[in-house]
């Protein structure tokens, strides 16, 4: 029977939950319906599946934006759903939370205490009954869960580019030497591919059109050959439904500045780096964790700014969960955890 300790990640994209000794029990999307802005309807992928086409009376929300808990109730509610169920049914078979269970949960370095804090009080002050609650930077859990060793004195840069955000962070002895926050990732990709398809070709698409053209067409260089993706939308002029044809130039120069960004916070903190983890990083190079990493060649754009090698993991979107996990497993990773109950958060 598996032990009642999760590790949970509240990715803005998605929601991640790992069961001790059962592995990654819940990766779905982190979304849900609420009716009467009240009232839980669906969660996770079928509240996905809804959004930007529910009636008015349904609201379909992100409850974490740009890497912190925006919608406190939503979050909590979608928490407990996965734990307890909703309407009759589970949302997942096999998690349950009694008076023995432990939570790990994983929370970013660059945010203020208030909004650390709230990752602890979403958990304690629901219907789950717990026994511990432990913070985890993100950023070390990423990196365990990327298999770089975090506990030697050698110094290891991480990138984590996610939905929301992207977290550059140079780590050792088990701890954060320097971290930047940039609210750039997935969802501003798909922005600025909206904004300039309108712009182009007078054409109004929804985030999910957006997300397929970034997925279809993205790159982090600029390609010689002209690649074609077609998507529909509501044509500005004539208000009526239109098709139109978008190339991979478009997409490319839609998502340059975002991408330019990125590259200079990663330039800013090597910048900041003391020399002694700068050779450990020209040695081992850059690993590049979250989902948004798939886009293609954008590890080349990154070794090409940096001079550095890049290291892509399996399953990005998984790291930091995956690094939860090792940590409940390992008593030796405990000191890395943090007790908001305790004196760390006062």
């Amino acid at each position: 029977m598996s032990e009642k300790i999760y590790g949970i990640d509240m990715g803005s994209s998605s929601i991640k939950i790992y069961q001790k000794s059962a592995g990654v029990a819940v990766h779905q999307k982190n979304m849900i319906a609420m009716v009467k802005k009240t009232e839980p309807f669906a969660v996770g992928d079928e509240a996905y599946s809804m959004y930007e086409k529910a009636p008015k009376n349904i609201d379909v929300k992100k409850p974490i934006v740009n890497g912190v808990i925006a919608d406190f109730t939503a979050m909590q509610n979608m928490v407990q759903m996965y734990f307890r169920g909703f309407r009759g049914k589970k949302v997942s078979e096999g998690l349950s939370a009694n008076g023995t269970s432990e939570f790990y949960i994983a929370a970013p370095t660059d945010i203020t205490e208030v909004e650390k804090r709230a990752f602890y009080d979403l958990v304690a002050s629901s219907s789950l009954k717990t026994k511990k609650i432990r913070i985890v930077e993100k950023p070390i859990a990423d990196a365990l869960g990327a298999g770089l060793d975090v506990m030697d004195a050698t110094g290891r840069l991480i990138v984590n580019i996610g939905a929301d955000t992207t977290e550059i962070s140079l780590i050792s002895l088990g701890g954060i030497v320097q971290s930047r926050l940039l609210k750039i990732g997935g969802t501003k990709f798909d922005e600025a591919i909206q904004q300039t398809v309108k712009k182009k070709h007078n054409l109004v698409i929804g985030m999910k059109s957006a997300e397929r053209l970034k997925m279809q067409l993205a790159s982090g260089i600029k390609e010689d050959e002209e690649i074609t993706y077609d998507v529909m939308g509501r044509n500005l002029i004539t208000g009526l439904p239109n098709r139109v044809t978008v190339t991979n130039h478009l997409i490319y120069d839609a998502m340059a500045e975002s991408m330019s960004s990125v590259i200079d916070s990663i330039k800013f903190i090597l910048e900041k780096t003391p020399p002694e983890l700068s050779m450990d990083i020209m040695h081992d190079g850059i690993c590049m964790t979250g989902g948004s990493t798939h886009i293609k060649n954008l590890d080349i754009l990154i070794q090409q700014e940096t001079g550095l090698s890049i290291m892509k993991v399996e399953d990005p979107e998984l790291t930091v969960v995956k690094g939860l996990g090792m940590i409940m497993e390992n008593p030796d990773y405990e000191r890395m955890t943090q007790n908001v109950m305790g004196s760390e958060f006062h």
